[in-house]
């Protein structure tokens, strides 16, 4: 289920390119979310939050309460220490915050209820098969990170894997990941030849600001098609798994 998006991006935008299927447009680095696009949230970043919440003394059902957890909803794919510096103010409120939602992530996934999406290992498997070299990021401190890599038996399964401390501190929407991606690991000359994918408004603007290529939105995880398109997607996936076809080049004409 591929959707392009409307044509409403300008063509002056860096990285622009025609809808539709690839064809032999070479896009050697593919750059994947986790959480949400090839992860399998299941509500653990909002479970995660009350528990950091509350001990900053929001306890649900207080003023203030769902203010901040729909600014969480909101901000999806962003570095989680930039949320908390927004929601509490001050950057020791953050630290203690973002302390505390990782210690409640990390205990969440320890309990196993963290799970790759349907699909989205072979998907991964099949991309670097083909040729391309995939990097994983992510909004999570690194240690988070590699909790999840490690529940998942996923230590192996991508070429690089970065967090926002690994790109100088900086997550999305800022193109950081991106960047240090194509840097890292040297795999396309060209930035436009990088593709970004992602379930968030916040990965599209990140892939745009990069110059990606190709900025595929998918719809397994926090935000809708409309969403997605309105924040710079080139096109629209149903998940992941569509992700090799589409960068496929066409056959030959018989």
């Amino acid at each position: 289920m591929t959707d392009n998006v409307p044509d409403n991006i300008p063509d002056n935008v860096p990285g622009n390119v025609p809808n539709g299927i690839l064809g032999n447009v070479p896009r050697k680095l593919v750059v994947l979310d986790m959480a949400g696009t090839t992860v399998a949230d299941g509500g653990l970043v909002e479970r995660a939050f009350e528990q950091a919440a509350a001990r900053l003394g929001v306890e649900p059902g207080t003023p203030g309460h769902a203010e901040k957890l729909q600014y969480v909803r909101d901000t999806m794919g962003e570095s989680k220490i930039s949320v908390f510096r927004h929601l509490f103010g001050t950057q020791e409120r953050a630290r203690l915050a973002n302390s505390a939602f990782e210690e409640a992530y990390a205990e969440l996934v320890d309990g196993g209820l963290v799970a790759p999406l349907p699909g989205a290992r072979a998907a991964i498997e099949e991309l670097r098969a083909a040729g391309h070299t995939v990097a994983l990021t992510t909004g999570f401190a690194r240690v988070t990170q590699d909790a999840i890599l490690d529940a998942l038996g996923w230590r192996d399964l991508a070429d690089l894997t970065l967090c926002p401390a690994d790109a100088g501190g900086r997550g999305r929407p800022y193109p950081d990941m991106v960047l240090a991606a194509f840097l890292r690991t040297g795999a396309v000359a060209d930035v436009r030849d990088t593709v970004v994918a992602g379930d968030t408004a916040y990965d599209m603007l990140s892939g745009r600001r990069a110059g990606a290529g190709t900025v595929a939105g998918v719809l397994t995880g926090a935000h809708d098609r409309a969403t997605l398109a309105g924040h710079g997607a080139t096109h629209v996936l149903g998940s992941v798994t569509e992700l090799p076809a589409l960068l496929a080049p066409l056959a030959e004409p018989s």
